[in-house]
């Protein structure tokens, strides 16, 4: 569905969820992957909370993303509409009334990797996820997902998916259908899934097998976990087995299989046992953070490592966008973040962590994923 309205003579199109992303919208520059900013509808209906509040300040409240002066403007010339009309001001918002804004939108940026297809079957489609990139539409990300991107390039829609973290790279498996996800939740739930993940971790990590037995304690205000004892009240049951596969002393590769599905989960039972993701700084303490390694990550040496800085992402794809990056987008006047390509307040450099998904099991079935860069050395 799109919406065309006329606004201070220019002809804008508006998007919405309806339409899917398409391989011009993506542009590449020095190895980042953006997204050539649109026009698009966010809906909201009016929380009991909110009910009360003229429209101005409801939205400087709860989405302090952008000035006040932004919202009065916005509110004014129409870009925020109250149940499809324009209201002053001044107008004091109902609860479950239908809330529009429509504004420029900037997606965060993510690395070029390419999303590449490993397997595909008639219900089934595996692929592996560059770290970096979220798997679905969240926060400010929709056409930037893992899901946006096998739409515009591979034509691949409707897909039903399982969660790896948007820093975590590895082995995706996505349902090509409704009934074939129920399976796969099914077994997920009754304990048939066996996950397999490799990790390079600070120091030379024990060859006997460990088993990290904690319960995992996570704080959505601070966006971590934290490990507890198993007798703990705290936090939820976890259990998380390693296996070191090689070590120079410095750093060792580790496999790892999760018991349990707990947030963070592998991350915190290493940083529990001593020794935590080499470059993970949410969990690496001052003493163990390895300077050297420090801002290093997976897509960033895998980068370093070629003389292309798009290299990894099929030639097709970076020649028809790049060809599209040299025509200037369009730059909206309203807009807070114009002319920059990326929203503010997102790190163009941001990197991935060294840890990724290399396998899953189930009853009949296999699916596997190669082994990154950084686990080969």
């Amino acid at each position: 569905m799109k919406r065309k309205r006329e606004e201070e003579d220019m002809d804008i199109v508006w998007q919405t969820p309806a339409n899917p992303p398409e391989r011009q919208d993506y542009i590449f520059r020095n190895g980042i992957r953006y997204v050539r900013p649109y026009y698009f509808e966010f809906i909201a209906h009016v929380k009991n909370r909110w009910a009360g509040k003229t429209i101005v300040h409801m939205f400087a409240d709860e989405f302090k993303g952008r000035p006040y002066e932004y919202y009065v403007s916005a509110v004014k010339c129409g870009r925020i509409q109250v149940d499809g009309e324009m209201v002053p001001v001044s107008y004091i918002v109902k609860s479950s009334q239908k809330i529009s804004h429509f504004l420029h939108r900037h997606e965060p940026p993510v690395m070029a990797c390419d999303v590449s297809v490993l397997q595909k079957e008639p219900d089934v489609v595996t692929v592996c996820k560059p770290a970096s990139i979220p798997v679905h539409p969240c926060g400010q990300y929709r056409k930037n997902t893992v899901v946006g991107i096998l739409q515009a390039e591979y034509g691949l829609a409707p897909l039903f998916l399982h969660r790896l973290d948007r820093l975590v790279s590895g082995l995706l498996i996505l349902a090509r259908n409704a009934p074939k996800a129920d399976i796969f939740r099914q077994q997920i739930e009754a304990g048939l899934v066996n996950k397999q993940y490799i990790a390079k971790v600070v120091g030379e990590f024990p060859e006997d097998e460990q088993v990290a037995d904690a319960n995992i304690n996570y704080d959505a205000r601070e966006g971590r976990s934290v490990a507890e004892i198993r007798d703990s009240a705290k936090g939820k049951a976890a259990t998380t087995k390693f296996r070191r596969i090689s070590s120079n002393g410095a750093h060792s590769i580790v496999l790892c299989e999760p018991i349990t599905g707990r947030t963070h989960q592998i991350r915190v039972h290493l940083q529990y046992l001593g020794h935590p993701i080499a470059n993970d700084m949410l969990y690496l303490s001052e003493q163990t953070v390895d300077r050297s390694s420090q801002g290093t990550s997976a897509d960033r040496a895998a980068f370093m490592s070629n003389a292309s800085p798009v290299s990894n992402v099929d030639e097709k794809v970076v020649k028809e966008c790049e060809g599209n990056s040299n025509h200037d987008f369009s730059i909206d006047p309203m807009c807070t973040n114009c002319p920059n390509l990326a929203p503010k307040g997102y790190d163009v450099t941001e990197e991935g962590l060294w840890l990724h998904c290399i396998r899953y099991s189930g009853p009949g079935w296999t699916y596997e994923c190669p082994y990154p860069e950084w686990a080969k050395t």
